[in-house]
């Protein structure tokens, strides 16, 4: 079974953005990409590089010579080293999908947090609207 984190409310992550959190000594980037959530480790396979701080981008697909469209939007990170693109969905590198990919966690969104450790801390009454965001490691 894997060890499962808890790492924010999904509501707090809107579509089209990310956040970065450490995690057992491990730099992770979650995306919510038109909804649906990914996680991927923050270190480019390259050279290192910070990969989840990377310029999120689409695809550019050529039909016919001469007539490209845009597909895929906020669905490829770049990463801001070496411009070496991922797909998010996959971890795999556009370049080289076979040998070049980055770490990928599963992420689900939970109703609640019965089976999961709940940081403690000082805690007022708030209303629940949305699932949380939890990252199995």
């Amino acid at each position: 079974m894997s060890e499962q984190v808890v790492v924010g409310k999904a509501v707090d992550l809107p579509p089209g953005q990310r956040t970065i959190v450490a995690v057992k000594g491990l730099s992770i980037g979650v995306f919510n990409v038109k909804g649906e959530f990914y996680a991927l480790n923050n270190r480019c396979p390259h050279q290192g590089g910070p990969l989840c701080l990377g310029r999120l981008t689409g695809l550019g697909v050529a039909t016919i010579p001469g007539q490209m469209t845009w597909t895929r939007s906020g669905e490829i990170l770049r990463c801001p080293w070496h411009m070496w693109e991922f797909d998010i969905k996959t971890g795999r590198a556009l370049v080289d999908p076979v040998k070049a990919r980055v770490k990928q966690f599963p992420v689900t969104v939970e109703a609640t947090l019965e089976s999961h450790e709940i940081p403690r801390a000082e805690t007022y009454p708030v209303t629940v609207e949305s699932g949380w965001l939890v990252v199995h490691l």
